[in-house]
């Protein structure tokens, strides 16, 4: 039945271009009709397709080490992309190891090492590591992006005094984030996902972006009377403010002429939005853009929706705690109707929202679950020696949770609290 459902998709795509007859030499290739896939299956390709390349560039690079025993011209590479980074220069650190980076490297897995700490990177490392670095790069007070408050998002500033450069370089570490799983936090609209997948950005970007000029652009296409010019006194420009100065741009040759009317108006809405996603960003969104498919590239990418691409990168936060009890796994003394553990997810119920998430931050790396929900997010709680004046301990590379035998329920919401609160670093002593 499935042989069949391919054939027919291949005999449509071959009619659509003319064809009168099927034809033989067309490659067969399902992954040319991404609406065959959901969500789910467009994300477990993308990770075997990634899976796959990392083992490619393993094997690359176990093969330069063999030849390298024979030809000392050849030098040893190591089959991982290795980070070493201090937490207070990270951006500087990560920097100088990428830009040296070959492409080919990127393929690797990545392995990330704080100075001075003694954890070694199975995964919850790097976690922490793209929260940090993500969490500098983006912050608005260094200038490269402006933060809109009525969305809570940012988008790249038009005027910045940072090189192209560090946009490359966060694309490269959103684009290392999808390839090595791990989600980051990006307060972008969907736009910048239509962007990265070719898509152009429309109204409803706008809208989403600054709520209010989205709203008076939508009232001014809605208009019904003829006297559009009188009413609203638009001319094809836009007003844009950099660190305090305010500047006049026009959106079209001779803008500042060019009033609007019910003719154009359609035109000068296209043309502000032309202008906020892609005119006044082009050059640093070009290097985003470049540094994210240096990694993230490729046909399995272009089968996502521009909402699903978002999902994979940032989660999303369609919290179900209960679920996440059902989940979870024990073991050592602990089983579900363990004492400890009854009072462990009463605590937890208990706690509000932000303390919630906190928790996921403590466990897992991130405050946020993965696209396909809370159902594919698995914890794991396992009983610990020592008495009751010892915190829970986390191990975000296995979602583990150390959790001591509390006895008393105060306690355990007191050790716990301390515990989420105090998330950064990593420590074997």
């Amino acid at each position: 039945m499935q042989g069949t459902r391919v054939r027919a998709l291949v005999w449509e795509d071959a009619t659509c271009r003319g064809a009168t007859e099927p034809v033989a030499d067309i490659p067969v290739t399902i992954c040319t009709y991404p609406f065959v896939f959901d969500a789910q299956a467009k994300t477990t390709l993308l990770q075997t397709d990634a899976v796959l390349q990392m083992q490619m560039a393993i094997d690359q690079a176990h093969r330069q080490n063999v030849s390298s025993l024979f030809l000392p011209v050849i030098e040893s590479v190591n089959p991982c992309l290795i980070l070493v980074v201090r937490r207070e220069n990270i951006v500087g650190d990560a920097m100088e190891v990428l830009r040296k980076t070959k492409n080919i490297d990127y393929k690797k897995p990545l392995k990330v090492i704080f100075v001075g700490e003694d954890a070694v990177d199975a995964g919850g490392v790097r976690k922490e590591f793209f929260l940090l670095i993500m969490r500098e790069l983006l912050d608005p007070k260094y200038g490269m992006f402006r933060y809109y408050e009525d969305s809570r998002l940012i988008w790249f500033s038009d005027k910045t005094f940072e090189d192209s450069d560090l946009f490359h370089l966060i694309g490269v570490i959103c684009g290392l984030a999808i390839y090595n799983f791990t989600i980051v936090d990006l307060h972008f609209p969907l736009a910048l996902y239509k962007k990265l997948l070719k898509k152009k950005p429309s109204l409803d970007d706008l809208k989403e972006l600054m709520p209010d000029v989205g709203r008076s652009m939508q009232q001014l296409l809605d208009y019904p009377e003829d006297n559009v010019e009188e009413t609203f006194c638009l001319n094809f420009t836009i007003t844009v403010e950099n660190f305090g100065a305010t500047e006049v741009k026009e959106l079209v040759l001779n803008g500042a002429d060019t009033a609007v009317n019910k003719q154009n108006r359609q035109e000068f809405v296209d043309a502000y939005v032309d202008y906020i996603f892609n005119k006044s960003v082009a050059s640093l969104f070009d290097a985003f853009h470049a540094g994210f498919h240096k990694v993230c590239g490729g046909k399995v990418l272009q089968l996502f929706q521009p909402n699903e691409l978002q999902a994979m990168v940032i989660g999303n936060t369609n919290y179900d705690w209960k679920q996440l009890e059902k989940n979870t796994e024990y073991k050592g003394e602990y089983w579900a109707e363990h004492p400890t553990i009854k009072m462990f997810w009463e605590v937890f119920h208990e706690l509000p929202l932000e303390k919630k998430k906190q928790f996921l931050l403590f466990l897992t790396g991130s405050d946020r679950i993965p696209i396909l929900g809370m159902k594919s997010l698995i914890l794991v709680i396992q009983s610990t020696g020592g008495g009751e004046e010892y915190l829970p301990v986390s191990h975000t590379c296995f979602n583990l949770l150390d959790l001591p035998k509390y006895t008393d329920k105060e306690t355990l919401r007191s050790k716990l609290i301390q515990a989420i609160d105090h998330n950064e670093g990593f420590s074997l002593i």
